[in-house]
């Protein structure tokens, strides 16, 4: 015997409701044979997914199988020396170089992206033309940046190659990406957020850090995912502004020489085969730090975020 499903007040019984929208195999053929193109167009998404899953797996479990076949403790040593190659002062520089520069754009992106969104008009020529500028220097090459890096700090400057330089170099490059990022997830806030907040008598910078923020908080930590993804992953950019050697060293300062996992990877490479196996260990390296961070900073994000 069924037993009486008892509803509260509001609650709404879904043991009746059908799924207009679900078909069985049979009608979908049917539907198929009527027009024949959606089939064609589904054998194609299907084929372009599969084919895209199989290059990225081929070539993630062909990168793990050759670096942890020539895995050894000798790449963790503190110290660099001719015999171990150690990558640990390249994956400090790496989170050195990162830290800096998420600090730097992530702080100047956000208040840019609030300023744009949350103060000034949209009919608002600088608004547009700031716009138009960072959607086009996110598409320039790292090389140029690379290059504008070099001129400004290396030479200008007077610092030469520094740990400074590069992760300034970086932070323009990545400002953009975060900028854009941050003004879409603040506009996707919907308009009553705002209007609530005002009614309870909120001002507006309170409704901004208390309300909006958190509510665009997913939109803006996917943003500082790609621009963290594009500083770890970065290398030409850092060949040019904090150096590039076979020997790195942990730098007594920001304003010494370092090279990060990525240019010492391009170092090791450079060799020939005499050290490709190690270039081959510092590459998993790489991607299992590209995934961790990617990892705690959702993580980071899914705690900030509010449910409303």
């Amino acid at each position: 015997m069924a037993r009486e499903l008892i509803l509260k007040e509001g609650e709404v019984d879904t043991r009746s409701i059908v799924s207009i929208n679900r078909m069985s195999v049979r009608e979908r053929l049917r539907a198929y044979r009527r027009k024949p193109l959606s089939f064609v167009m589904l054998i194609l998404i299907i084929l372009a997914s599969a084919i895209t899953f199989g290059a990225v797996l081929w070539i993630l479990l062909y990168t793990f199988i050759q670096g942890f076949s020539n895995f050894s403790l000798d790449l963790f040593a503190w110290e660099h020396t001719s015999k171990n190659l150690s990558m640990m002062p390249a994956l400090i520089n790496t989170l050195v170089i990162a830290a800096i520069s998420l600090a730097i754009a992530g702080v100047i992106g956000v208040f840019a992206a609030i300023f744009m969104v949350e103060y000034a008009k949209s009919t608002n020529i600088f608004v547009k033309i700031v716009r138009v500028a960072a959607e086009t220097l996110a598409g320039i090459p790292s090389i140029v940046y690379g290059i504008f890096g070099m001129i400004f700090f290396v030479r200008l400057f007077g610092w030469g190659y520094t740990l400074l330089g590069g992760a300034l170099t970086m932070s323009m490059m990545i400002m953009p990406l975060v900028m854009r990022t941050t003004e879409e997830a603040l506009k996707a806030v919907p308009d009553s957020f705002r209007e609530g907040s005002y009614a309870l008598g909120a001002g507006k910078l309170r409704t901004i850090f208390v309300i909006i923020l958190p509510a665009a908080m997913p939109g803006i930590i996917s943003g500082i995912i790609l621009g963290l993804g594009r500083v770890v992953g970065e290398t030409m950019a850092l060949v040019f502004t904090a150096g590039s050697t076979l020997d790195p060293a942990f730098p007594s300062g920001l304003m010494e020489t370092g090279s990060t996992l990525t240019v010492y990877l391009y170092a090791l490479i450079g060799e020939g085969n005499r050290h490709i196996g190690q270039a081959w260990a510092v590459a998993v390296v790489l991607i299992l730090l590209t995934v961790l961070i990617n990892g705690l900073a959702e993580y980071i994000g899914n705690k900030l975020k509010k449910e409303y």
